[in-house]
Formats: structure tokens, sequence, C-alpha cells
């Protein structure tokens, strides 16, 4: 072999040795890519938290479930409101409660799963808003997960857990999602003093006859 070959053969592995070395001086392990939650302290939730909201003229169980892990919503295009002096569209959602804010940073964090045949709906939304009711929302439409109508966060959603994580800043009026890690949209709020999270289903235009999402491991997390 030249020695021109050899030479950089014995640089490519000092430069492998080397970061090898650096690995095993963390004991063993690659640096850790960051976090959406990195910075943020989860709160404390029980199930007092979690306040369901369903077609009035349901009961619980006709649209609702939870078996200790997986909470399952649904509603149809054809039920009543949640309560009966209302005029908007059917919904089985869950309301954030004991945590609504008008100040700092906070985070949504859930597993979502949307079974195939579910659109037109409202799957998460950050509520508050001085332009509308919402000044954020996640919508399913034909398997693509979008912001409101608009702009698209993630593809082929269909039938797979995903790790769902949104960060609004109030004061930079921002909010952040990132879908299993990844950042996939930042956009700027719309006004409003005080918000909440909201997570299930909601049906908004061109809503599918039976409309359908499940969550696990929802947390709110708060920036220090």
């Amino acid at each position: 072999m030249a020695p021109r070959a050899l030479s950089w053969i014995s640089v490519s592995l000092l430069v492998f040795l080397a970061s090898w070395s650096c690995v095993a001086a963390r004991g063993g392990r690659a640096p850790r890519t960051a976090d959406p939650t990195d910075g943020f302290t989860a709160v404390r939730l029980g199930e007092s938290n979690f306040a369901l909201q369903r077609p009035f003229d349901e009961a619980i169980g006709s649209r609702y479930s939870f078996d200790g892990t997986v909470r399952r919503l649904w509603v149809l295009s054809s039920d009543k409101p949640h309560v009966r002096q209302s005029r908007t569209k059917p919904r089985t959602e869950i309301r954030m409660t004991g945590y609504d804010y008008s100040s700092g940073v906070w985070q949504f964090e859930g597993y979502g799963y949307v079974p195939s045949g579910t659109t037109g709906v409202c799957i998460m939304q950050v509520f508050g808003a001085s332009d509308g009711a919402s000044t954020f929302m996640l919508r399913v439409y034909d398997g693509a997960l979008r912001y409101y109508a608009r702009q698209l966060v993630e593809d082929n959603i269909y039938n797979r857990w995903f790790r769902l994580n949104v960060v609004h800043d109030v004061k930079a009026s921002t909010l952040t999602v990132y879908i299993d890690g990844e950042q996939k949209l930042r956009v700027h709020g719309r006004g409003g003093h005080s918000y909440f999270f909201k997570f299930g289903v909601y049906a908004q235009n061109h809503d599918s006859s039976r409309m359908e999402s499940r969550w696990k491991h929802v947390r709110i997390l708060k920036k220090h």
C-alpha cells in the first residue's frame, strides 16, 4: 500500500478514536439532542383537571372512555352541542382546568392517535384570543394534521401514535409545534388575555360522520 494511503488511514483512525474517547467520557452515550420539554417543569395533574365536554344529551360513556392510560373521545356530526344554548358544532373535548394562564411560557404534551376516516375535526387547541375563540388549532383533514385548515404540520397522521408538544410563549405571542420531538411549525398567536388547553374532537368544516381521537400521557408544563 502506498505511504500516502497509509497516512490517510492513520489520520482517520485517530479522528475515530478521539470521537470515541469523548463519548466514553460521557458514560458511553452520544450527546442527547434537545427535547421540547427541556427547561420546563410538569405541573401536578389529577382527574379533576380533565373536564369533559360532550353533547349535552349524551351520557359520558357514549362518547368517552378512559382505561387508566388511553382516553378515547368520539363524536358524530349529527350530535348536539356541548351545552343546550350553544350554536357551535358537536364536540367531545377535554378542557384542561386549574391551569388557565395569561403570562409565561406553557406547554401541552400528549401522545395522540387518529383512526382513519376521521376528518374535518380539531383535535387540539389553545383556547383564548382577541380574534376568534382560539389562538391555535390543530385539525385533521384527510390524514394530514394542519394548522387550522391551512398550513401542513404533519402528513400521514392516521393509525399511529405520535408525540405532540405545543409551546405557547405568551409575551412573544408565538406557538411552536413539535411532532415526535421535531419542530414542525412556529406561528404567531391571535391576541387574547387568558388561555387554556383542550384536546379531543371538535367538528369543523367538511367533517366526517364520525370523528375520533385517542390520547395518553397528557401533561402540562411551565417554563421557569
